[in-house]
């Protein structure tokens, strides 16, 4: 991978940046996805924001590398502080970490977002909680995708400004992807049930302390919830 060839999962985050956005790339890594968006002409301006020294000075080289220095501003800074209000940035993506940490991303610094109109966001893991973020923030999703890239399953959220309604089984499975049923969301909720059944199994012989019951309550019925949704 490269700024000038993506992985499939960070081709796919690239794939929803409006045309003529201005973007903020927020743990940006080697810079590479905010370079790429610029070669394509998908965007003249982004921010690439580093909180870790070395991915931060990797960065910079990066984009020297490409000759973007006037494009693609490279910043060391916590999450969105990366962000500046001059830079006028409308779209943010965040990639390649956890669903937890991306929303406490998110909510540590909501100032960032005033003038933000689209969030696309990766989670390696735990994509519900995003979701219940948007719902509580007023973001929407437009679209989501689901898709396997060395034997490792993720997810790509869009969100734009705007109310939605989510069951539990929406939450919990994205409201798009349950709708396509692919054969990448059948294969990851299998698995995932079938992980849930073994968890449930070791516990049965465990103490039956209040909290192992309540354990095996929140499993029963998640099982119960995804089998049902995915026949």
């Amino acid at each position: 991978m490269n700024a000038q060839k993506l992985s499939k999962r960070l081709e796919t985050v690239a794939s929803f940046v409006p045309t003529g956005a201005v973007v903020a790339d927020i743990g940006s890594d080697h810079a590479y996805l905010p370079c790429y968006l610029v070669h394509q002409n998908i965007v003249n301006k982004a921010v690439a924001g580093e909180v870790v020294k070395g991915p931060y000075e990797s960065a910079l080289r990066q984009v020297k590398l490409e000759g973007l220095e006037d494009k693609v501003i490279v910043r060391l800074a916590d999450g969105l502080q990366a962000i500046e209000d001059n830079d006028q940035v409308d779209t943010i993506t965040i990639a390649g970490m956890g669903g937890p940490l991306i929303v406490s991303i998110l909510e540590k610094n909501p100032g960032a977002l005033t003038s933000v109109t689209r969030l696309i966001l990766q989670p390696n893991i735990h994509a519900k909680v995003i979701r219940e973020w948007a719902l509580r923030n007023e973001w929407a999703i437009l679209d989501e995708v689901i898709l396997e890239e060395d034997e490792k399953i993720y997810e790509v959220l869009v969100l734009q400004r705007g109310k939605m309604k989510l069951n539990e089984e929406q939450i919990i499975l994205g409201p798009h992807l349950v709708a396509q049923k692919s054969n990448t969301f059948m294969k990851k909720w299998t698995r995932e049930i079938d992980n849930w059944k073994r968890v449930l199994q070791s516990i049965e012989q465990a103490e039956q302390t209040p909290e192992i019951v309540q354990k095996k309550k929140e499993l029963v019925h998640l099982i119960s919830l995804v089998e049902e949704a995915i026949k």
